[in-house]
C-alpha cells in the first residue's frame, strides 16, 4: 500500500512546485533533508556504537553479573519456569538493552533470549508463557535512558534533549506493567 501512496506524494508535490514556479525550493528541500538523513544516520550509528560496546565490555567483565542479580527478583517473577542461567543471562542482556534505549541492540539479544527459550521447550509449534512475557516486555520497552530519543532530538538541534526523560519513564513503565499484568492475566485464563 505504501509503495503506492508515497509515489502519489511525490508525484503530487512534484506536480505542483512545477506548476507555482517553486521546483528551486523543491529542489532545496530534496538536497537538505538527505543531508539532515546522513547526519541523523551518523549520530546513530556514533550512539549506537558506544552503547553497544559498553555492553559488550560489560558482557566481557562482572558487571552483566551483577545487573543480573539486580534483575534476578524480577526475572524470577516474570519467567519462574525458567531455570537455565545462560537463558536467564540472555533475557538480563535484552532487559538491559531496553532500559539503556536501544531498540536495536535490544532486538538480536531477545532473539537470542528466544532462541535459547526454544531449545527446552516441549511443544515447538507454540511459544511458552515465558516467551510471550519476553516479547511484551520488548515491546512494551522500558526505558531508563532513552538514549536513540535523545539522539534524535539532539542531532535536531534541541536545546534540551534530555528534557523528555521524565514523561518516557511515565509512558514506558506504565506500558510494561500494563502490558505484562494483561498478559499474565490472560495466559490464566487460556
Amino acid at each position: 500500500m505504501l509503495n503506492k501512496i508515497w509515489p502519489f506524494f511525490l508525484l503530487i508535490s512534484f506536480l505542483f512546485a512545477f506548476s507555482l514556479g517553486n521546483l528551486p525550493k523543491l529542489n532545496a528541500g530534496i538536497f537538505n533533508s538527505t543531508q539532515e538523513a546522513v547526519n541523523l544516520t551518523l549520530t546513530f550509528i556514533g550512539t549506537m556504537s558506544l552503547w553497544c560496546g559498553i555492553i559488550k565490555i560489560a558482557m566481557e567483565t562482572s558487571l552483566i553479573n551483577k545487573i543480573q542479580i539486580i534483575l534476578n527478583p524480577i526475572i524470577k517473577l516474570l519467567f519462574k519456569d525458567i531455570k537455565n542461567n545462560e537463558i536467564i543471562k540472555n533475557i538480563s542482556m535484552n532487559i538491559i538493552a531496553n532500559l539503556l534505549g536501544l531498540g536495536n541492540a535490544a532486538t538480536p539479544l531477545g532473539i537470542k533470549a528466544i532462541k535459547s527459550m526454544q531449545t527446552e521447550n516441549n511443544n515447538k509449534n507454540e511459544i511458552t508463557n515465558s516467551m510471550a512475557i519476553l516479547m511484551v516486555i520488548n515491546t512494551a520497552s522500558i526505558q531508563i535512558i532513552p538514549t536513540t530519543v535523545i539522539a534524535i532530538r539532539n542531532s535536531l538541534g534541541s536545546l534540551n534533549s534530555t528534557k523528555m526523560i521524565f514523561p518516557i519513564w511515565i509512558a514506558t513503565i506504565s506500558a510494561g506493567i500494563s502490558a505484562i499484568t494483561s498478559a499474565k492475566i490472560f495466559m490464566k485464563r487460556w
